[in-house]
């Protein structure tokens, strides 16, 4: 019986040093994405749900612009507005954090620390912090967030959302200096465009 309790208590100690762990991976991704001046850097998108697809964005706290060959997407916090170059139009919305992290992979920043189980692995040279919601009506289920070791730079994630994964691969993260007006759309620069509210 003793041995069984000393077990239990290893892996509860276990545990919570793993979960600590992840946090702590996930807080140091964070500071790396977290310049108050702004962040850039290259990705691509592998989804069967949204779609796939390459390009830059630039973040800077909650707010992000992000551009590919299909769209420009503008959110400054709140509001998100998504240039669709195809039909010329525009679509504004109020998105949901699920809907964020889709467009948006630095968004992990705001949801890791609230809803989540947390473990972390080493895998070669990163960590692969793996998120499970504690919640089922949550709308990410799961997600894996690949972190480099040295420089602490997320460099891959893999989110399941209904059932379906997206991944996202991102490079060349830099800090630098953005605007607060690059984060906001400007129908002087699209004046034939259709805008769409659909908040």
């Amino acid at each position: 019986m003793k041995k069984i309790l000393v077990f239990i208590t290893f892996l509860v100690i276990a545990g919570s040093v793993s979960a600590e762990s992840a946090k702590s991976i996930l807080d140091k991704a964070a500071a790396t994405v977290s310049n108050p001046s702004g962040v850039q850097a290259k990705f691509q998108m592998i989804s069967k749900q949204f779609g796939s697809t390459s390009g830059t964005i630039s973040v800077k706290g909650r707010r992000f612009h992000a551009s590919t060959p299909q769209a420009i997407v503008w959110f400054d916090g709140k509001t998100q507005w998504t240039y669709m170059k195809e039909n010329d139009e525009v679509n504004v919305s109020n998105p949901s954090e699920a809907e964020l992290q889709a467009i948006n992979p630095y968004n992990f920043i705001n949801i890791y620390k609230k809803g989540y189980k947390l473990s972390s692995k080493k895998v070669g040279t990163s960590y692969e912090v793996h998120l499970t919601a504690t919640d089922n009506k949550h709308k990410l289920q799961e997600m894996y967030i690949i972190v480099d070791q040295k420089s602490y730079h997320p460099t891959h994630m893999k989110m399941k959302q209904n059932g379906k994964w997206s991944v996202i691969l991102i490079s060349g993260l830099k800090a630098t200096s953005l605007s607060d007006g690059l984060f906001q759309f400007n129908a002087k620069d699209f004046p034939k465009a259709e805008i769409i509210d659909l908040r």
